[in-house]
């Protein structure tokens, strides 16, 4: 009996024990809820400002999309100016050239002559270039031999 009432004790002692740790542990129980629950808020926090972030960044990336749209056709625009812009000084330069042609095959060979023969070479050779062969041979049969012989140099390349 004696064995009984000692186990009686120890069971009475075991319930106090387990009793003051069911205490401490509603206690960490309620402290780990109260983490869960700011956790989850900070959690829903965190997302809608990420939601918000991406809506932003959405929006950002559309407006700059939009603007490179704009600035692209506008490029293709000046690009399509700038053709037609060259388009025209080619005309205009055809123009001018065939005006200097026209002056220069109706001078005698010999006052053609001194005035190439003052030009640059490269200049020289694009006004002969214009001119009727038996022209450019009778210029440049008045010209200084050395400066003639530069700009039939001049005249076998190739126009650019």
């Amino acid at each position: 009996m004696l064995w009984a009432l000692e186990g009686t004790d120890k069971l009475f002692e075991c319930t106090k024990i387990f009793e003051e740790r069911k205490g401490e542990l509603l206690v960490e129980l309620e402290r780990l809820d109260e983490q869960r629950q700011a956790l989850d808020a900070l959690k829903t926090a965190t997302d809608e400002l990420l939601h918000k972030k991406e809506k932003m960044l959405t929006k950002k990336e559309q407006e700059i999309e939009a603007k490179l749209q704009e600035v692209k056709q506008r490029e293709a625009s000046v690009q399509q100016m700038l053709e037609e812009n060259k388009k025209v000084l080619e005309t205009l330069n055809r123009a001018n050239m065939d005006s200097v042609s026209q002056t220069y095959a109706k001078m005698k060979a010999g006052a053609a002559a001194q005035i190439l023969n003052d030009m640059n070479v490269t200049e020289s050779s694009k006004i002969l270039r214009s001119l009727k062969p038996k022209t450019v041979g009778k210029i440049l049969s008045k010209m200084d031999p050395k400066k003639a012989s530069k700009i039939t140099l001049e005249l076998t390349k190739t126009v650019k």
